[in-house]
């Protein structure tokens, strides 16, 4: 979980980020003031959702043997219906990366070649042309049995997004594909999917926790996930939540509230 001032600096290093072209260092045109709807709202500092139903009571911790890294369209970092950073709040371990075509980051590309970890690529085994990389979730049990840690590689975007950062990323190549394997269908309720069997970011890795055995960690990260789900969801309809949910308060109670 972080702190506010591992937020804040966090977000002054994805704005230098976003701010300069990766390739070049030069820095980039100015963006327009952001003003979607919900950019004049006033926001928790510490989980940036509307202060009406901050999120900070809830946010809790837990650990895992398998790990996440998540591969992040730049355009992710300004979304604050992203789920992806639910993941990093609730498992200290996991790894965040920006995606830059021509420039990818070199931390990830040395991770990638470190023994010590077996990663997967979790996209759909969809396409013929990379079938002889797809595997089950059975590789992952093999993959702690000889003693490496499991890595689970989002790729953090819209729909579009992510198939091109699987396209256009050589690094990743090479690498294991994991489809998500589920008849489970999404609960957010803060973007339109265009199937309800398309899961958001947090749903996946829950589910894949919850696959490869980390079955704790998946429900302390289902039960965030429904507490963003529904405060923010609240907050949009100027809302109080003024009784915890059920797994609100499974979340409190793990705090010691």
């Amino acid at each position: 979980m972080l702190d506010e001032t591992c937020r804040a600096d966090a977000s002054e290093c994805a704005a230098a980020t976003l701010g300069r072209d990766p390739a070049t260092g030069h820095p980039r045109p100015p963006r327009r003031e952001f003003k979607a709807r919900g950019s004049f709202t006033e926001r928790c500092p510490g989980c940036n959702l509307p202060v009406l139903n901050c999120l900070c009571p809830y946010q809790a911790s837990a650990e895992s043997v398998a790990r996440v890294w998540l591969i992040t369209h730049p355009l992710e970092h300004l979304k604050p219906t992203n789920t992806g950073r639910l993941i990093r709040d609730v498992l200290p371990t996991t790894q965040v990366f920006t995606w830059y075509r021509t420039a990818p980051d070199e931390r990830l590309l040395a991770l990638l070649d470190d023994p010590r970890f077996a990663p997967f690529v979790i996209f759909p085994d969809d396409q013929p042309d990379y079938a002889d990389r797809v595997v089950g979730i059975s590789r992952v049990e093999e993959a702690k049995r000889e003693d490496k840690v499991p890595v689970f590689i989002l790729l953090d975007g819209t729909w579009r997004q992510a198939r091109r950062i699987f396209r256009k990323s050589p690094y990743l190549e090479r690498l294991p594909v994991l489809p998500l394997a589920t008849a489970r269908l999404t609960r957010y309720q803060l973007r339109k999917p265009a199937s309800q069997a398309h899961l958001c970011t947090a749903e996946v890795a829950a589910e894949l926790l919850r696959q490869s055995g980390d079955a704790e960690a998946a429900q302390v990260l289902d039960d965030y996930f429904d507490a963003f789900n529904v405060s923010y969801a609240a907050s949009r309809r100027y809302e109080k939540i003024e009784t915890p949910t059920a797994p609100m308060r499974r979340l409190l109670a793990r705090r010691g509230w």
